[in-house]
């Protein structure tokens, strides 16, 4: 199946050519902070980093998004998918509240990024401005690993001496 008629990863049961593509490719603009918010979790699931990058609201103010970061958090995980929680109005003009879940699986470890974004309208088209982190409990898929077993990160050292250094 080619990527124009796969299913949109962002759960709105449209086609990705239908749903998300055309805004992270640039070609229009979001026409809500959800559907931005989708985008942006749908470019997370492709690895487009530069939309990620570029969807994020700029200024002197605002922190730099680490793109190395994101980018191995985007190719790293396999994502799992959206729910769009609730969103609102913001308390300022041109701003919108989008609280979101996204469940991925990282390292053998189920997660759930729990957030509630922040988005403006600057100039006619929207951004991600700001998160802030719910915090959930961390489930894991399949048994525990074994201090002395193969680190699962693939770095061919043992788990005690790898990833389960400061566990």
């Amino acid at each position: 199946m080619s990527e124009t008629t796969d299913v949109c990863p962002c759960g709105s049961g449209k086609k990705y050519a239908d749903c998300c593509e055309a805004i992270i490719k640039g070609t229009i603009k979001a026409p809500t902070a959800e559907a931005l918010m989708r985008a942006r979790y749908t470019a997370y699931v492709k690895h487009e980093i530069d939309f990620i990058i570029n969807s994020c609201e700029k200024g002197e103010k605002i922190a730099e998004i680490d793109r190395k970061a994101t980018e191995d958090w985007s190719k790293n995980s396999t994502w799992h998918g959206l729910k769009i929680l609730r969103t609102e109005p913001g308390k300022e003009p041109d701003t919108e509240i989008v609280e979101f879940e996204a469940t991925y699986t990282q390292k053998g470890i189920r997660d759930v990024h729990h957030e509630i974004g922040g988005f403006k309208k600057i100039n006619g088209e929207w951004f991600y401005s700001e998160g802030l982190i719910r915090p959930t409990t961390v489930v894991r898929e399949g048994r525990k690993v074994g201090r002395n077993e193969p680190c699962p990160c693939g770095s061919g050292k043992k788990y005690k001496n790898c990833c389960g250094k400061n566990a």
